[in-house]
């Protein structure tokens, strides 16, 4: 499946600023040969920052974690900017079927363009379509509270906030509070 979303360049975000072309934005299933581009993010320390990995020094084990996690999983998903993986994208189910928990994570050099935010607004669209007929009934974002633009992002993306969960999960040695967010089946679907 590869689907196409729509960026918003940094001139709708911000009015005034230059124009910045972002290119094509599409998902499509992981292949391993992709592991040489994931690793160019999940080796970059301020990506993996927030994400419950730490930054890949090698090939090997990414190639594992590609091979063993992401291949079989029903939903994950390779973020392309004009064919090249950028990112990552999954919904993930949980222990009840009328949800799932959404994740993601992107190259720094695409943060601030609106790849993410058109990704998780495709992503929707998609695992709704999907899924919704066999229960799904609600998508989860969790995000650290110390994670302004991912909150940022989750509400551009259509994501209502729900509260704040007191030290929630533990996180690179210390535990961690999360805002939970939320994305039910007939809330309006983002453009």
């Amino acid at each position: 499946m590869e689907a196409t979303a729509t960026p918003r360049t940094q001139e709708e975000v911000k009015a005034g600023t230059a124009k910045v072309t972002v290119g094509e934005v599409t998902l499509r299933k992981f292949e391993l040969s992709d592991v040489d581009a994931m690793m160019a993010w999940a080796s970059d320390p301020e990506v993996a920052a927030f994400c419950r990995w730490e930054p890949y020094e090698s090939t090997k084990p990414l190639l594992a974690f590609l091979r063993d996690t992401v291949l079989p999983h029903p939903w994950f998903r390779a973020i392309c900017v004009s064919g090249a993986v950028v990112g990552a994208v999954s919904v993930s189910p949980t222990s009840e079927r009328c949800r799932r928990e959404l994740g993601y994570v992107l190259a720094r050099a695409h943060w601030g363009k609106g790849v993410a935010t058109a990704v998780v607004r495709r992503a929707l669209r998609d695992v709704f379509a999907d899924l919704e007929p066999e229960g799904l009934r609600r998508v989860e974002a969790l995000v650290d509270v110390g994670n302004l633009a991912s909150q940022r992002l989750a509400e551009k993306a259509g994501f209502r906030r729900e509260g704040v969960l007191r030290r929630h999960y533990w996180h690179k040695g210390r535990a961690r509070d999360m805002v939970m967010y939320s994305f039910l089946s007939d809330d309006p679907l983002p453009e």
